[in-house]
């Protein structure tokens, strides 16, 4: 049981990482009544943005750049070969952001001493790192936009506490699972979304200054809502340290963005060179992020059995879907949707298994926040790398 609970956990989601170079092509988004320029791997605006049209539109990506300054000069320098075969891989590499997500899963599970490096101090700072490549892409513009239309994250924000919790409950009631998985799963459905959304929405082609604002929003609520929750849907009390999430939200998640979003103003020649970086940065430090997680918790996982791990991916997955689809029946438009789908399917499952830990007298209880952490990060990336073949309209 243990070997088929680590094929399925593996196998299920390989075939996505097999996916051809993605087009290089910048991506223009709506934001409110602005067009926003979203950059992706290779593609970096010429210009800060605006509520400008003309003025959003990238001049031109990293290759254009390079081709442009070679035919000036006439022969290619080694310099601008180099930087050539540096993007095409980088392009692969965070195409590819599923398959390293099993690998480093896979890696985790089999050795777990392999991450035992990955301290906390380690895992903080990979989170700080992982906002940090989010934050130098946006703009202050970018939240001025966004707030200006809070409906966004209002739906979001339901989705999250309203249907996620509602689901996990159900699901772990047509499984029959005993009475502490069944706390776990509700756990799992009842917490904040997980910074990785961040990352997922950006190479999804999503709005990235939206899912920070709904991942700060849902971790933010998470001081009430998960305590709420639980106590209403479980009869039991889940103390949840309110100034110490309060503080997390700030240093690992606020203060790198806000770092990232100074120096993209005030250094923007700085950060147009290392833009090209920050999708591999993310990738990096999302797998290193799951695989000291699941290293952490890897034979609960390898005995879980296939009756909790098909739940539980069934929670992220099915909450994604209706994270996308009641967005876009409701009138939201197809970057918002997808920005919703991905921060209702990537929970914070980490916070989750501690919160287990801490709080549940029942070991077992922590089991399914340890199955959720590896499927929420497939789920999330599987879902980001197929948007990102499907192109979106300027007027979405």
């Amino acid at each position: 049981m243990r070997v088929q609970s680590a094929a399925f956990l593996l196998i299920s989601s390989t075939a996505y990482g097999f996916a051809p170079a993605s087009v290089r092509a910048p991506v223009l988004h709506d934001v409110g009544n602005a067009v926003n320029f979203r950059p992706s791997a290779l593609a970096l605006a010429d210009k800060p943005r605006s509520n400008d049209v003309s003025m959003n539109m990238a001049k031109s990506s990293a290759m254009q750049m390079s081709s442009e300054a070679s035919d000036a000069g006439g022969e290619k320098s080694f310099g601008s070969k180099l930087f050539d075969a540096y993007t095409k891989t980088a392009n692969v590499a965070t195409t590819l952001f599923p398959l390293w997500t099993v690998l480093f899963t896979a890696i985790a599970l089999k050795k777990p001493s392999t991450f035992d490096f990955f301290t906390t101090e380690y895992f903080t700072a990979a989170l700080a790192a992982l906002m940090l490549s989010m934050g130098i892409t946006l703009t202050p513009a970018d939240f001025v936009a966004v707030a200006s239309e809070p409906s966004s994250v209002l739906m979001q924000f339901s989705l999250c506490y309203g249907m996620m919790p509602a689901l996990a409950w159900g699901l772990g009631k047509a499984f029959g699972l005993e009475a502490g998985l069944l706390a776990g799963m509700v756990l799992v459905g009842s917490i904040n979304g997980g910074q990785a959304s961040n990352l997922c929405t950006y190479i999804a082609r999503g709005n990235v200054a939206l899912s920070v604002l709904m991942t700060t929003a849902t971790t933010v609520g998470a001081i009430l809502m998960t305590p709420f929750l639980c106590k209403t849907m479980l009869g039991a009390v889940v103390p949840v340290d309110a100034k110490g999430i309060a503080m997390s939200t700030i240093q690992v998640v606020l203060a790198p963005i806000a770092i990232g979003m100074t120096a993209n103003k005030f250094f923007p020649k700085l950060i147009k060179a290392i833009l090209p970086f920050a999708p591999v940065v993310g990738v990096v430090s999302t797998c290193l992020l799951v695989a000291s997680a699941v290293a952490q918790v890897a034979e609960p996982i390898m005995n879980a059995g296939i009756g909790l791990q098909i739940p539980v991916l069934l929670l992220h997955l099915i909450g994604g879907l209706v994270g996308y689809w009641l967005p876009k029946v409701t009138g939201f438009g197809e970057v918002k949707s997808r920005t919703m789908a991905i921060e209702t399917s990537m929970k914070s499952s980490a916070f989750g298994f501690l919160l287990a830990k801490l709080h549940f007298g029942d070991y077992i209880a922590r089991v399914p926040s340890a199955v959720s952490v590896v499927w929420m990060a497939l789920t999330g990336s599987m879902l980001a790398v197929i948007w990102r073949y499907i192109p979106v309209n300027e007027d979405e």
